[in-house]
């Protein structure tokens, strides 16, 4: 009997043993099938590189960074928000700022310009007759010259016959008195002095070389003849100028016009002598809008104590914003994202998880290393100040409004049209080069071209007229800037554009966008290239190979 009792124990045991076994076994099955498939399921990216994607986890091929899950958005997020991981804002070193209110300097304008000769206080040494140069006794630029003071010795045989006429008419003066008067009043028109008429008449010999004296006094700003050139009646000698006053011409574009008035105060420094502060008032603010630079020249009088400024110096401004509110909302350069035709930012809206929106701002003036903004923004408004473009990247990863996306297609361009900006794209892939290989001047030449081809485009659609003038904006501001490191600020915002376009167009070569992330004070910035070889713009010789290749337009 007890024999029979341990039989069935040991059954229910092994029954009870076989259930624990196999139930953990299914259950582990079922777990391991689930966890497979999420993996399978799951694909992996880089936050600094959207565009690579694979199915497991591991490195970035091109920058080398971990690769993070790609996310959707949570469904309590709004339809343009998204979040990033905080590992993922750490790694691309993403900050943000309070907006505040920006005072004092933060709300001044700035502008650059050159110190130029007062045109009010200006004169002009004409020639009176004809003739030739045989002696030019004003020479050099910068000279002084007085009034009464010799100029030129001139030949000329219409004075050598006059004067011939000069001597009979003298010995008939008694008789002939009127004649006489007639002929002298023509040397007097001649600005011949009386000096030499009275030598002529007591001689009666006529002089083959006539001494020609200035009627102006002042600075000489330019010579336009030279020795044995020939002078005619009404044509310049020489220019001068009074440079006791001078003028201070700047340069400023349409989004500053708002902000400047005549009487308004302004103060000025030069390179020449950076501890000195000059001020003046705004005299004269010009009517007409340059349609090539899209600038106005606005100049202030300077009083030229000791002779300090000479024409030609650069000099720089800052101008009180009286226009706007004595308080505005600034924010740094570095948060703006500028598509050409929109300036975008990135708001952040909660701190757990992350979360991001982009904003379309208007800017003001531009004040320093910061912008003015009119509308979009709010005092208190948290937004992105490094790292934009890495936020920008998650936006578009997880299907989001982004900088890139929001402008895919906007553009519809005719064959023609994609015909002549293929023009400028070769244009700027040639300023490219200039850049990688440091030479500012080729760079303005290159520049210069693709701002004339750009301006034989002729469209009646609005958005494409936009992008035209934006575009000359940018090439115009390289075309005129003799710093290779201002070229290649412009370059930041222009290269973007470029790419927008780019995408627009059907390309017969291909187009490798590509990517320095130490550019643009380690913001980032992009540029084209035929090469899929790095050669860097922002740079040059000095890091030739920094960058990666983030994509291809075909």
């Amino acid at each position: 009997m007890k024999k029979y009792l341990i039989y069935l124990l040991l059954l229910i045991g092994g029954i009870f043993l076989g259930y624990l076994l196999f139930n953990n076994s299914s259950s582990h099955s079922e777990e391991t099938h689930q966890h497979t498939a999420t993996e399978e399921n799951q694909i992996w990216t880089c936050s600094m590189h959207p565009q690579v994607e694979r199915q497991e986890p591991g490195d970035c091929p091109i920058c080398g960074m971990e690769l993070i899950p790609k996310e959707t958005a949570g469904s309590n997020l709004a339809e343009n928000e998204f979040t990033m991981t905080p590992n993922a804002m750490s790694l691309a070193n993403i900050e943000t700022t309070i907006v505040g209110e920006s005072q004092n300097d933060n709300g001044s304008l700035q502008l650059s310009g050159e110190i130029t000769a007062n045109e009010d206080e200006t004169a002009t040494q004409p020639a009176h007759f004809n003739g030739r140069i045989e002696k030019l006794y004003v020479k050099s630029l910068g000279e002084k010259v007085q009034m009464g003071q010799a100029i030129a010795s001139i030949y000329s045989s219409d004075l050598v016959a006059a004067q011939q006429e000069l001597i009979s008419a003298y010995q008939k003066r008694k008789s002939q008195p009127r004649l006489y008067q007639a002929v002298r009043n023509k040397f007097n028109n001649w600005r011949i002095s009386e000096q030499q008429l009275q030598q002529i008449e007591e001689t009666g010999k006529p002089q083959t070389n006539i001494t020609i004296y200035a009627h102006v006094s002042g600075i000489v700003t330019s010579i336009e003849v030279n020795e044995g050139a020939h002078i005619m009646d009404g044509k310049p000698i020489f220019k001068v100028a009074n440079l006791s006053t001078v003028w201070a011409e700047f340069d400023a574009y349409e989004n500053e016009i708002k902000s400047l008035k005549e009487g308004q105060k302004i103060n000025i420094n030069t390179e020449a002598y950076p501890d000195e502060n000059f001020e003046a008032k705004i005299n004269f603010i010009d009517p007409v809008l340059n349609s090539s630079t899209r600038t106005v020249t606005v100049r202030a009088e300077l009083t030229n104590k000791d002779n300090l400024l000479k024409p030609g110096m650069f000099v720089t401004a800052k101008v009180k914003n009286e226009s706007e509110n004595s308080k505005s909302i600034s924010i740094p350069k570095s948060a703006v994202m500028w598509t050409g035709e929109r300036s975008l930012v990135y708001l952040k809206t909660n701190d757990n998880p992350p979360t991001f929106e982009m904003r379309e701002v208007k800017l003001g003036a531009e004040n320093g290393n910061k912008y003015s903004i009119l509308s979009g923004l709010q005092k208190g408004d948290e937004i992105v100040t490094n790292g934009t473009f890495t936020v920008d990247a998650a936006a578009q990863l997880q299907g989001k409004k982004s900088m890139m996306t929001s402008e895919n297609n906007e553009l519809q361009l005719s064959k023609e049209t994609q015909r002549q900006f293929s023009k400028v794209i070769e244009s700027y892939l040639q300023l490219k080069n200039d850049l990688v290989n440091d030479n500012a001047e080729k760079a303005k030449i290159s520049a210069e071209k693709a701002l004339e081809q750009l301006q034989a485009i002729h469209t009646d659609e609005e958005k494409i007229s936009t992008k035209i003038e934006s575009l000359s904006k940018r090439f115009s501001t390289v075309s005129q800037s003799d710093e290779i490191e201002k070229q290649r600020e412009t370059f930041i915002s222009l290269s973007e554009e470029m790419i927008t376009i780019s995408k627009q167009i059907e390309q017969t070569k291909k187009l490798f966008i590509q990517k320095c992330p130490m550019a643009n004070n380690n913001q980032g910035a992009k540029w084209l290239s035929l090469e899929e070889e790095i050669k860097n713009p922002y740079y040059g010789a000095s890091m030739l190979g920094c960058g990666s290749v983030i994509d291809v337009i075909n």
